[in-house]
C-alpha cells in the first residue's frame, strides 16, 4: 500500500505538489468560538457552524459581541471599499458604477464586464493588463451561459476585475509601474496597507494574498466593523465618493440576486461587502458597524448570522432579514429546514 501511495504522490514529499505543512497554531478567537448556527433538517440538527459577531459604537468601543471579536481575520473581499478608498485618494477618478465595481465581488453579469472594460478603456489599457485570477461568472444565469458558449475562464468575468481594473487606472495615473501592481512593496500597495491602517486603527497582523492575487491584511473583527462604521458615516471628501457610490448603484457591487445588494437597498444609509470564508461588515449611517464571521468559513452561515444581529439592534425591515436568513436545506431538491441562527 505505502508503494501504491508513493507512486500516487500521496505521501507528504513525493508527489511534485506535497500538501503544506499545517499552522504550527490557531487563534484563540476562532478555536473557541461559540455555536452560532444549526442545520437544521426536518426538525433534526444535523450540523452546526461556530463563529463571531460585533457591533461597534461611533468611537469604536464594543456594544455588541458573540464571541472573541479581538482577534484577527483576513476580512477577503470585505476589504474592498477600504482599498477603494485608497485608489480614490491616489487619483482614481472614476465615481458612480465604476467606483461601486471597484469595491465589488461582482456577479459576471454582463453589465459587470462590460463597465470592468469600461474603467480599462479609460485608462488606455485592456483586459491583457488584468492580473486577477482568471474564472466563470459567479452568478449561476452568467455562468452556465459562459460555458455554454465556449468561452474559457477570464480574468474580466472574475468577481474582482473592477477591483484590480481600478488598480491599474491608479497606476496609470501616477506613472507606477503595471506589471508588479500586486507586489506587497509596489506604491498602490504600500497606499492601502496605510489606508486599512488608518481605517481599522490598528497595524495588520499578517498579511497574505487573497483569492484574486492582490495583497489581504488580517486584522481584528472589531476593527474591521469599525472602519465600516467610519466609512458609512462620512459626508464629505473620497471616503463619501465610496459610501455614495456604493448606496447609488449596489447592483455594480454584488449582482441582480445577491443579498449584499438586497441590504445596502433596504437599509438606509448602510454600506456592507461580503466576503470569501464567510467574513461580513457593515456600516450604518450613524456612525456602528458591524462584522461577522463563521470560523469553519461557510458562506450558508454567514448571512444568517449577520441577519441575526441586525434583528437583535432593531435594523432593517423584515423583508431585508428573510432575504439574508433564506438559506434552505433541500432534500431532493425541496426544502426540508434551514439553517437558523443560535445564541445571538
Amino acid at each position: 500500500m505505502a508503494a501504491l501511495l508513493r507512486r500516487s504522490g500521496i505521501l507528504l514529499g513525493v508527489s511534485d505538489h506535497p500538501i503544506p505543512s499545517p499552522a504550527t497554531s490557531v487563534s484563540t478567537a476562532l478555536a473557541d468560538a461559540p455555536i452560532v448556527a444549526h442545520v437544521v433538517r426536518a426538525g433534526f440538527v444535523e450540523s452546526v457552524h461556530h463563529g463571531t459577531a460585533v457591533v461597534t459604537a461611533p468611537d469604536g468601543s464594543v456594544e455588541l459581541e458573540v464571541g472573541d471579536s479581538s482577534g484577527a481575520v483576513f476580512p477577503r473581499s470585505s476589504s474592498k471599499p477600504l482599498q477603494a478608498l485608497a485608489m480614490v485618494r491616489s487619483g482614481l477618478a472614476t465615481d458612480g458604477r465604476l467606483l461601486a465595481l471597484a469595491c465589488a465581488s461582482h456577479s459576471g453579469e454582463d453589465f459587470h464586464v462590460e463597465a470592468a472594460r469600461e474603467i480599462l478603456a479609460g485608462a488606455g489599457l485592456t483586459e491583457a493588463d488584468l492580473q486577477n485570477t482568471p474564472d466563470y461568472p459567479y452568478d449561476e444565469a452568467a455562468r452556465i451561459g459562459w460555458i455554454a458558449s465556449g468561452r474559457p475562464r477570464q480574468s474580466v468575468v472574475q468577481n474582482c476585475s473592477g477591483k484590480h481594473a481600478s488598480m491599474l487606472a491608479t497606476c496609470v495615473v501616477n506613472g507606477w509601474d503595471l506589471d508588479t501592481y500586486r507586489d506587497p512593496a509596489h506604491p498602490l500597495q504600500v497606499v492601502i496597507a496605510e489606508t486599512v491602517r488608518e481605517l481599522t486603527g490598528v497595524e495588520p497582523s499578517a498579511v497574505a494574498v487573497d483569492g484574486c492575487g492582490a495583497p489581504i491584511h488580517a486584522v481584528p473583527l472589531r476593527a474591521l466593523a469599525h472602519s465600516f462604521g467610519r466609512l458609512s458615516a462620512a459626508t464629505e471628501g473620497p471616503e463619501a465618493k465610496i459610501v455614495t457610490a456604493i448606496r447609488d448603484h449596489p447592483e455594480y457591487l454584488g449582482g441582480t440576486h445577491r443579498d449584499v445588494t438586497a441590504l445596502i437597498r433596504g437599509v438606509d444609509g448602510s454600506v456592507a461587502k461580503d466576503g470569501a470564508e464567510a467574513v461580513y461588515a457593515v456600516g450604518l449611517a450613524d456612525g456602528r458597524g458591524i462584522a461577522v464571521k463563521v470560523a469553519d468559513g461557510s458562506s450558508r452561515a454567514r448571512s444568517v448570522l449577520l441577519a441575526a444581529v441586525l434583528r437583535r439592534i432593531g435594523v432593517g425591515s423584515d423583508d431585508v432579514l428573510d432575504v439574508l436568513e433564506h438559506q434552505p436545506v433541500l432534500g431532493h431538491g425541496q426544502p426540508v429546514g434551514s439553517v437558523v441562527a443560535v445564541g445571538v
